[in-house]
């Protein structure tokens, strides 16, 4: 089955409301093998949408749209999709009891044009929603079926999960079920570059590489009647993947780079303290949205001035004065310092030029080091990244997250 999504709404158009529910429905679609090849957003405007549907179903099967089922004029999807099926809308007086009751609840009570939320088809299947005044409908002719759901995500979510899901899986004998494996310290062409043939050579599994913010992700989606067969599809093409580039893979589906991290100082009962300049705390905010990880990270430090570098983690005037607070030499002196301070098995620290001023040509804007101390082993790494502040002190959080979580699987 081939579906489209719609959303409705001038204020999406405008930017004033994000549209997440198109992600959403894409990746709930996905999961129960409904394909999904286009996606539009359109005002509340009667002709726009009227045609916007006449197109839609001239290439899919299944329409689902997202709000333009509320009280006011300007919510028209409903009245254009009877119009689009030539159904006339009725009046449901057990709706109305409903929409009554839910505004009772609220201490409320329902205005004059919250009626129109109860007329609907006569021929249609209306979704429940109590989360909400507007309920959801599916609309049927032929070999063709639209879904109108509310556009409050609150409202939407539950009722796609509790009505919609169960009944288009009954509607199809296949499901896609998908893996994404999270790559990093390679970019998107160097990935597909070095899997072409396997990416190229596949129908069933697909693979689908992504480059996302300070990585790539590589999405294996397999389609199968059975859970089972779709996995073990996934797992063979998985394998030969991992045999070429498995060294670069952090995690999987969900997974982040500092969950990643945190469990790996978790599970070896490693202890750390983190100094950095560059990326003002930014490593240690992303270890400590792990849950659980206060057994390993002790403290982290913002040592910005080389007065702070000195006081706080003992780095030498001599080092400063000679090398500079942006060298391999201070690095590993934070490193250094702030583990032994601090009594822990590892010291993580970033010093750089963040910009967008500073920078020379010995010492351009972008250029990082790591340095990281683990039980007396000693490394330091040089980056030069590229773009803005924000994005230089992203990338190096991640390259020294990155950095941490290599040497811990040695």
């Amino acid at each position: 089955m081939k579906a489209e999504i719609i959303t409705v709404g001038t204020e999406i158009l405008l930017g004033d409301i994000v549209n997440t529910n198109s992600q959403f429905l894409a990746k709930e679609l996905a999961s129960i093998g409904v394909e999904v090849y286009y996606q539009e957003t359109v005002g509340d405007n009667e002709t726009r949408l009227l045609n916007l549907l006449e197109e839609a179903f001239k290439r899919s099967d299944i329409v689902i749209t997202t709000g333009g089922l509320g009280p006011t004029n300007d919510d028209i999807t409903k009245e254009i999709a009877a119009k689009y099926f030539n159904q006339e809308l009725v009046f449901y007086s057990d709706l109305w009891e409903n929409i009554k009751s839910y505004f009772e609840k609220l201490g409320l009570k329902p205005t004059e044009n919250n009626k129109k939320q109860a007329y609907f088809p006569k021929d249609c299947i209306i979704l429940d929603n109590p989360n909400g005044t507007a309920p959801g409908v599916i609309l049927k002719k032929e070999n063709k079926m639209i879904i109108l759901l509310p556009g409050p995500p609150k409202e939407m979510i539950p009722m796609f999960n509790n009505s919609v899901k169960s009944y288009l899986q009954s509607l199809t004998d296949y499901k896609l079920v998908s893996k994404t494996l999270r790559f990093i310290g390679i970019g998107e062409s160097e990935l597909e570059e070095k899997l072409i043939d396997i990416i190229n050579s596949q129908s069933n599994p697909t693979i689908s590489p992504y480059a996302k913010e300070n990585e790539v992700t590589l999405r294996i989606t397999a389609k199968s009647k059975d859970d089972e067969k779709a996995n073990d599809l996934i797992k063979s093409i998985e394998e030969k993947i991992k045999d070429r580039v498995g060294k670069y893979i952090y995690g999987y589906d969900d997974t982040t780079l500092e969950e990643t991290v945190a469990k790996l100082l978790v599970k070896n009962n490693m202890t750390i303290a983190v100094s950095e300049s560059c990326t003002g705390g930014m490593v240690s905010s992303k270890l400590i949205d792990y849950p659980g990880i206060s057994q390993s990270f002790i403290e982290g430090c913002v040592t910005y001035s080389n007065e702070a570098k000195m006081n706080r983690l003992g780095v030498k005037k001599e080092t400063l004065d000679k090398y500079g607070a942006v060298s391999s030499e201070t690095a590993i002196e934070m490193a250094v310092g702030i583990a032994k301070n601090l009594n822990t098995n590892i010291g993580l620290s970033t010093t750089g030029v963040a910009g967008p001023g500073g920078g020379t040509d010995e010492k351009p804007v972008g250029l990082v080091y790591i340095g990281i101390y683990i039980n007396g082993d000693v490394k330091v790494k040089k980056c030069n990244f590229s773009g803005s502040r924000d994005k230089i002190r992203s990338r190096a959080t991640n390259e020294a997250l990155n950095l941490l979580r290599l040497e811990l699987l040695k």
